[in-house]
């Protein structure tokens, strides 16, 4: 072989050795990332169920809150609870 294709071949080489040894280190960064990410993922899933929890404990401790969810639970509902019922009987006769 010619010096001048030598010096190509060389070139090429180390530039595609350059280019696999970055693609690899970015492929494990990635990896990397890509871990921490789920980690992140789980903890704002605790986040969101500890807010959801305050929540209704606040819910709970306000007079307008506790007086709503008593009104809908003790009023409201068995009503509705009627109404399907009534519902479902009408329906069961026309079929």
């Amino acid at each position: 072989m010619n010096v001048a294709e030598w010096i190509l071949v060389s070139i090429l080489s180390v530039t595609l050795f350059v280019f696999l040894v970055v693609g690899i280190v970015l492929i494990i960064k990635l990896i990397n990332l890509c871990k921490e990410l789920d980690d992140v993922a789980i903890e704002g899933k605790d986040v969101v169920k500890n807010a959801n929890g305050i929540v209704s404990n606040v819910k709970g401790m306000t007079s307008i809150g506790g007086t709503v969810e008593m009104f809908v639970d003790k009023y409201i509902n068995p009503k509705l609870k009627e109404k399907m019922k009534e519902k479902g009987e009408k329906n069961d006769g026309k079929k």
